[in-house]
């Protein structure tokens, strides 16, 4: 499984290398990179994964609630922190950054375990996967981003701030792996879907307090 991990990689990231010089827009260049970066992140983590596995005995369980959501989030947040400090720090680019690296990662880490279960799964798995564990990959990189943008305003705050970010991230990623191994899966599938509609709703509002402080400076 760690060949079709590889070939998965191959056959999803090449056309996505083509497409770069394609597109026009920096910015959109810059999170189609990023995604691909997410997609690498996936497979190196997937690496590092199997052996701290093997060192648990197997024992899913324990690995998937408090081991891999800390490779995981850790990894997907380094990008992050590279772009955040070496590229720009504004609060749109960091966010849509920050959750292009956790939607690639989760195209990786679906298609993995889709071949691993091919012969169990169905149209409401896909469903889930997507709108569950995908969404909640983009979620937890995305707050990353989304809080980069203010730790980085106070400089002092790098280091507690940064840690608070990754320890969030961990936690809700290790909720979340937690509820949908357990009896209240049905929960922890609409978890992410109830933060991104939060986000939105996050976002919707700051856009029309935005717009609304435009027009107030522009009639004065």
């Amino acid at each position: 499984m760690a060949n079709m991990s590889y070939i998965i990689f191959i056959c999803i990231t090449v056309p996505m290398l083509f497409l770069l010089p394609i597109i026009r827009d920096k910015f959109a260049r810059t999170v189609v990179a990023y995604m691909i970066v997410g997609l690498f992140c996936c497979l190196f983590v997937s690496e590092v994964n199997a052996i701290l596995l093997e060192a648990f005995d197997g024992d899913y369980g324990f690995v998937t609630t408090n081991v891999t959501p800390v490779t995981e989030e850790v990894v997907k947040a380094l990008p992050v922190l590279f772009y955040a400090y070496a590229l720009d720090n504004s609060r749109e680019r960091l966010l849509s950054v920050a959750f292009a690296v956790g939607i690639g990662f989760a195209v990786i880490e679906n298609m993995v375990i889709l071949l691993q279960n091919v012969s169990s799964v169905s149209l409401l798995w896909a469903l889930v996967r997507g709108f569950g564990s995908a969404l909640m990959h983009g979620m937890c990189t995305g707050a990353v981003g989304l809080g980069l943008h203010f730790v980085h305003q106070k400089k002092k705050l790098f280091i507690p701030g940064t840690f608070a970010l990754l320890v969030t991230a961990i936690t809700y990623h290790s909720i979340y792996n937690m509820l949908v191994q357990s009896e209240w899966r049905y929960c922890g599938f609409l978890l992410p879907l109830a933060t991104f509609a939060v986000l939105i709703g996050f976002m919707l509002r700051a856009g029309r307090v935005g717009k609304g402080a435009r027009t107030v400076g522009e009639s004065a």
